[in-house]
């Protein structure tokens, strides 16, 4: 990959175009970036990185803030970028997402990112030659053609010199995140912890069927009833109590039908002596029945002859309660009559009664008089019809006077309103500007918040996770001194434990003696090789956890730092005021922005309303002047039809009351010769229910009805008579029935039930218990055998999966750095481990150069002090002295000869690994300042190779000597007015 030409505007520092042309800058293959401090040397680089990527290197990228603080309002943000790669010319043009001011200064506006891809010369097979404007579709170009990501890039092309320094005094964990961004080996670390996770996944569920068959032993042994006596066969023992419980079950049926049969000899025993009890009780019952009956005769005489008459009594009862019924109907009829004279006004109750014909004619006279008042009513009812509509008629006419008035005052309010709407409508039109500035500030101020309100929470969880981190540092140092406790106790008793593995006869393991007259004794607290493993286990726990917890803690760390780093100094109170404050302004704006419709609406309506006032009051005047001639219409006319009911109506208030009092009387005379009618009726119904009667008494034997209902009874009385009659002749006929039935029986017998009802309870209860104890053992076969098929499938699935988690447990110890792992190196540090000799051969070729054969250097997989994982320890060889020694004991200008090394050497191995484009074109950062003069030199020999090579290096310093020794240069400038690039030599 080589540089052409770098133009930006409005980027960073740079407010104006700004143009950088690498082709005349390269010429001579070395050029040097230098200027002021702050004046924008690393803008220059993350424009690189911008134009290719669309992001910066390191905690500015999330910063977001890219566009120049000064730059005009219409200024544009953008990058542009030309290069070659791979044979391929091609322009890159990016702009940032940022917010500008609108050219009016009205608001803000947001520019969204955009990019597009230009091929400058023939493109590579498969892409467009048009050239590409998709963020996503540039951006897999870019990767393809470099063959790294943004973060390979910006430590293989812009080489950062104090990272490597510091990459050379770090220790393996350190190292180990650094290698792993820059070789992608994250998915070692995948590897690794699929491992540890299928390991407890599978010994999840082998613990589950190891659970699941100590459960069904357990249940087997409590439904067997016993104590658990498994041993290592558990099939065996499954089979031996299945055998056990068939042979107990068939003694226990064989018992239980035996104490069946003797059950069945005694209840059959008891029914026998139980059938003849009842009959010698029969017997006896009957008989004392037959005694009491004898003793009942004559009181059976005297209910007879009185049921008989009772009987006979119910005809002339029926006849009298007929008669009675006459009676009452007749002295309702009478009183009836006698209301309806008195009621009448017309009829005289102290006189004679009159015919009913005479009384229905003087009726029918009445109403021909009330028919010829009925013409009448009709005009009053239109009276009164009339003499409403006049008081509704002035009711209008008072309403619309009134109306008239309120739209004379508010024809004179209405000029004055339309003003005042006009006022208030213009003020919402304005609305909208205004809140469009004032909520891009409080987005502002409401993210700052957000950051504010994270930031306590982030301080606390960097304190706890740094207490985390110090408790697991003491876990860990604990640890380790217990595994060296238990090691040294170990080695101090290794005598007796050699000791305790000697046979008399058998040669001694280390003098190779057959007779052992003295071995030695094992001490009180001695410890073996079980001991020592459990304590090398848990030292190894408490170390992942110790860099677990440290890991978090420096995430935490840099969580807290990203968010001062927003914040800017501010704090959380006067943020929440000022947001307050413009929340408050921004709810009142809204609220205007909603009204702007609903007031231009209310001034149209105000200035519609004078043309609809002058309207109304016009229609309100004709409707007045109408109803005032048709009230005074009406009112002449109701004087008129006045004089002709006033005759009609008489004495009376109107001409209904008059007609309805000449209708009442009718219908009175109606009643008394009605009520006339029913009285002579019922005169004839009495007087012949009372002959009825006595005819019935005669009939029924009885001299007169009087004597008739003297016998006559209640029916529940004949009923109860009756019942006891026919119980009386049902005993006397059960008692003869049963003499009859039983007469072998004798009544004095004796019989003894309640000895054979005791033999038959006892008989049962030993059958029950022998059934029970039949039944139980039955049971607990049938589930034992459903439980042992469980336990038989459960042993099925338990030998293969014991076996896979074996294997997996072993394996997953390999690739965790554990268990037969001697180098006790994880499969991640073994990778990375790997690269990292590759980078060393590679850096001690640009080192021993650069120090004139002095240094070079060295990688080791060895394991680190008390056990600790190797692999990843980086030392320098000093031919010098003959002897290596660590990266941290170099002075700062040895140290920056080995980062530079490291640098370049990391370089080629990284875009050899990633595959990707030669990088033609180098920067390497600051640290030149530490050099002698003749280490000076030396570096500047090995850069001389690298340009020879084709390539071009720029130098990033302050360092006067380079602006002598290097011609050509390019000079960042500052001023208020924005900082500057041009070319010097």
């Amino acid at each position: 990959m080589r540089l052409h030409r770098l133009e930006l505007s409005a980027f960073g520092p740079f407010r104006d175009r700004q143009v950088v042309d690498f082709d005349e800058l390269g010429a001579d293959g070395l050029f040097l970036l230098h200027g002021d401090t702050g004046a924008g040397k690393t803008t220059v680089l993350d424009a690189i990185v911008f134009a290719l990527y669309g992001e910066v290197p390191g905690a500015r990228n999330q910063a977001k803030a890219l566009r120049c603080d000064t730059a005009e309002p219409g200024a544009r943000t953008w990058v542009a970028l030309e290069l070659s790669v791979r044979g391929h010319r091609l322009r890159l043009e990016r702009n940032p997402e940022y917010r500008r001011l609108k050219k009016d200064g009205s608001g803000h506006t947001d520019v969204q990112h955009s990019v597009s891809l230009s091929w400058l010369s023939q493109p590579p097979e498969g892409e467009p030659r048009e050239g590409l404007t998709r963020a996503r579709e540039v951006g897999q170009t870019v990767r393809r053609l470099l063959g790294m990501s943004a973060e390979q890039f910006c430590h293989v092309a812009l080489l950062p010199q104090g990272d490597f320094a510091r990459f050379l005094r770090a220790d393996a964990g350190q190292r180990a995140d650094l290698l792993e961004q820059l070789f992608g080996t994250g998915r070692y670390s995948e590897v690794e912890r699929w491992f540890k996770e299928t390991r407890q996944l599978r010994g999840g569920e082998l613990e589950r069927v190891r659970a699941e068959a100590d459960r069904l032993v357990a249940r087997i042994t409590q439904v067997a009833g016993g104590e658990p006596d498994v041993g290592e066969d558990r099939v065996r023992w499954l089979d031996d109590l299945e055998k056990d419980l068939v042979r107990r079950g068939e003694n226990a049926r064989a018992e239980h039908r035996r104490l069946d049969r003797e059950r069945e000899r005694a209840e059959r025993t008891l029914t026998a002596r139980r059938e003849l009890a009842d009959k010698v009780d029969r017997v006896r019952r009957a008989t004392a029945e037959l005694t009491e009956l004898s003793g009942q005769e004559e009181t059976v005489r005297r209910c007879e002859a009185e049921l008989d008459a009772a009987r006979r009594a119910v005809a002339v009862v029926n006849a009298d309660r007929e008669w009675e019924t006459g009676l009452r109907r007749l002295r309702e009829c009478e009183r009836l009559l006698r209301q309806a004279r008195t009621e009448c006004p017309d009829v005289d109750a102290t006189r004679e009664a009159e015919p009913a014909e005479t009384l229905r004619a003087r009726a029918v006279e009445l109403r021909e008089e009330a028919a010829v008042l009925a013409e009448r009513e009709a005009e009053a009812e239109q009276q009164h019809h009339d003499q409403r509509r006049v008081a509704e008629l002035e009711e209008e006419i008072a309403a619309d006077s009134a109306a008239d008035a309120e739209l004379a005052e508010r024809q004179r309010q209405l000029p004055e309103e339309i003003e005042r709407a006009r006022a208030r409508s213009q003020e919402a039109e304005q609305a909208p500007q205004r809140l469009e500035t004032l909520t891009a500030r409080c987005a502002e101020l409401e993210e700052a918040l957000r950051v504010a309100r994270e930031l306590p929470e982030a301080d606390a969880r960097c304190a706890e996770a740094r207490l985390r981190a110090q408790r697991a540092v003491d876990e860990h140092q604990t640890a380790r001194q217990h595994l060296q406790d238990v090691r040294e106790r170990r080695l101090a008793g290794m005598a007796a434990e050699l000791a305790g593995d000697l046979c008399e006869g058998t040669a001694c393991p280390v003098c190779g003696a057959t007779r052992h007259p003295d071995p030695a004794d094992p001490a009180e607290q001695s410890v073996g090789a079980e001991d020592e493993r459990r304590a090398r286990e848990a030292e190894a726990l408490a170390q992942r956890r110790r860099d677990e917890e440290r890991a978090a803690l420096e995430e935490a760390e840099r969580e807290c730092a990203r968010l001062r780093e927003q914040l800017a100094d501010r704090t959380e109170a006067p943020l929440r005021e000022e947001y307050e404050r413009a929340s408050a302004e921004r709810a009142e704006l809204e609220e205007l922005v909603e009204q702007r419709h609903t007031r231009a609406e209310r001034l149209a309506e105000l200035e519609a309303d004078v043309e609809r006032v002058n309207g109304d009051r016009v229609e309100l005047a004709n409707r007045i002047s109408a109803n005032r001639s048709a009230r005074d219409s009406l009112l002449a006319t109701i004087e008129q039809r006045r004089q002709r009911l006033r005759a009609a109506r008489g004495e009376f208030d109107t001409v209904a009351a008059r007609r309805n009092s000449l209708i009442d009387r009718a219908e009175h005379l109606d009643r008394v010769a009605t009520a006339g009618d029913e009285h002579e009726r019922a005169l004839e119904w009495e007087a012949e229910q009372r002959r009825a009667r006595e005819r019935v008494a005669v009939e029924n034997g009885f001299a007169t009805a009087e004597e008739a209902l003297g016998a006559a009874r209640e029916q529940r009385r004949i009923d109860e008579v009756d019942e006891w009659l026919a119980r009386v002749r049902r005993r006397e006929a059960a008692a003869r029935a049963t003499l009859d039935e039983l007469a072998g029986v004798d009544p004095e017998a004796e019989v003894d039930v309640e000895g054979a009802a005791a033999e038959a309870e006892r008989a049962r209860l030993r059958a029950e218990e022998a059934g029970t104890v039949a039944a139980d053992l039955e049971r607990r076969a049938a589930e034992i055998a459903e439980l042992g098929g469980e336990l038989r499938r459960v042993h099925a699935r338990l030998e293969p999966v014991e076996a896979e988690f074996a294997e997996l447990d072993a394996l997953t110890d390999v690739v965790n750095g554990q268990g037969q792992n001697a180098r006790r190196m994880t499969l991640r540090s073994y990778v990375l481990a790997a690269r990292l000799e590759q980078v060393a051969e590679a850096a001690t070729v640009r080192l021993r150069h650069m120090s004139d054969g002095r240094y070079s250097f060295e990688h080791s997989d060895e394991q680190g002090p008390h056990g600790k994982r190797g692999g990843l320890d980086l030392r320098v060889r000093d031919d010098y002295s003959g002897r290596s020694r660590s990266t941290r004991t170099l002075s700062g200008g040895e140290t920056f000869l080995a980062s530079l090394s490291l640098a370049l050497g990391l370089a080629d191995v990284v875009g050899a690994e990633a595959g990707g484009a030669m990088l033609d074109t180098l920067f390497i950062d600051e640290g030149f300042g530490t050099l002698d003069g003749d280490t000076l030199d030396l570096v500047m020999d090995a850069l001389d190779e690298l340009r020879a090579g084709g390539r071009v290096v720029g130098l990033v310093s302050h360092v006067d000597e380079l602006r002598q020794r290097i011609p050509v240069r390019l000079r960042v400038r500052k001023s208020r007015s924005g900082s500057s690039l041009g070319i010097e030599s």
